[in-house]
């Protein structure tokens, strides 16, 4: 029987927000209509105070919002509340072969990784609910939905969408959870140096290729975790590996996680040619749907059977319960207080 686990404080709450809970003088409501005080998300961010110490939400209404947003480092305790997960979508199409003349006086160059994201959230304690956060361009390079820099942010049943390099978590010693999310991409497509705890996320895979690219620096204790998430694979994908190190001392563990049947390289994990005592890569207790008798309907994953691991990489490690017991949310990311059974 599947674990279920618990947020023992509000901030965290999985409901979905309906604009009722938000009739309150710090609401703003966005809305493409003009039903709302502002049409565009970058509107509503522009009148939130700097350093705010309480809890500022911006509601955002069913549509398809084109724009390239910067939540600021001076902004902080900001919620940004979707109507609709999948109904609510911030989109934009930059990828990072695009050229612009306006990165170096007198020369066309691309723009860049590092550039191409849809929203860039520089501010601590920002968190993000029920929403979509897409990267649109078609696959000709790497192209970021999501580009974090904050400390102790949370995403909250959101999806984020795109290729290559989707969700980019980009600074050291800074913290994240995501829970009950769906993230999907290509190559790459979770990556960076930050501590990100994923809970029940559904990680999904368009190509043949690696899902994350963690860049832990040498003196941070964690870099990603994923805890009972399942991955999922697009049609025909029949080799992804869980990661590959972008950085020596990455850092990512899966735990009671469920794989796919087939589709996961038997060797589970690729080296990207760094030195293998510096790459810290580990597994515990990840499962296999097993199929229903024919004709008795599909795969049944929550009486899945143990992956077989006997070929992993030699570097990569199985963790023991002991050990498995000890990674918990609160511990890991420090704001967070997540409670579950173990298997």
């Amino acid at each position: 029987m599947r674990s279920f686990f618990i947020f023992y404080f509000s901030f965290f709450i999985l409901g979905i927000c309906a604009a009722k809970s938000y009739d309150s003088p710090d609401t703003i409501i966005v809305s493409h209509d003009g039903t709302g005080e502002f049409r565009t998300v970058t509107e509503a961010i522009e009148v939130c105070r700097a350093f705010m110490g309480y809890h500022k939400v911006i509601y955002v209404k069913n549509g398809t919002y084109k724009e390239k947003v910067i939540i600021p480092s001076w902004l902080t305790n900001i919620e940004i509340c979707g109507e609709n997960r999948d109904s609510t979508i911030i989109t934009y199409d930059d990828h990072a072969n695009i050229i612009s003349p306006n990165i170096i006086p007198g020369r066309e160059v691309p723009i860049g990784t590092f550039r191409t994201y849809t929203l860039k959230i520089e501010g601590s304690d920002i968190s993000l609910k029920n929403i979509t956060i897409e990267n649109n361009s078609a696959p000709l390079g790497q192209a970021v939905a999501l580009h974090t820099e904050g400390d102790r942010l949370s995403f909250i049943n959101c999806r984020f969408l795109g290729h290559q390099d989707t969700v980019y978590t980009g600074a050291a010693n800074t913290r994240m959870l995501f829970a009950d999310c769906y993230i999907e991409g290509t190559t790459d497509f979770i990556f960076g140096p930050s501590t990100a705890w994923f809970e029940d996320c559904t990680i999904h895979c368009k190509a043949n290729s690696y899902i994350t690219a963690a860049s832990t620096p040498k003196d941070v204790k964690y870099g990603y975790i994923f805890n009972r998430c399942t991955i999922t694979l697009a049609p025909n994908i029949n080799k992804v590996y869980l990661g590959r190190p972008w950085r020596d001392y990455a850092h990512t563990v899966f735990m009671n996680c469920t794989f796919p049947a087939t589709g996961i390289c038997p060797e589970g994990w690729q080296d990207w040619k760094k030195p293998h005592d510096r790459i810290r890569y580990a597994e515990y207790n990840n499962r296999a749907p097993v199929p229903l008798p024919s004709g008795s309907g599909s795969a049944d994953p929550s009486n899945g059977t143990l992956i077989d691991t006997s070929h992993r990489v030699s570097w990569s490690r199985q963790l023991s319960k002991g050990e498995a017991e000890k990674l918990i949310a609160g511990d890991v990311l420090g704001f967070v207080d997540i409670a579950y059974p173990l298997e």
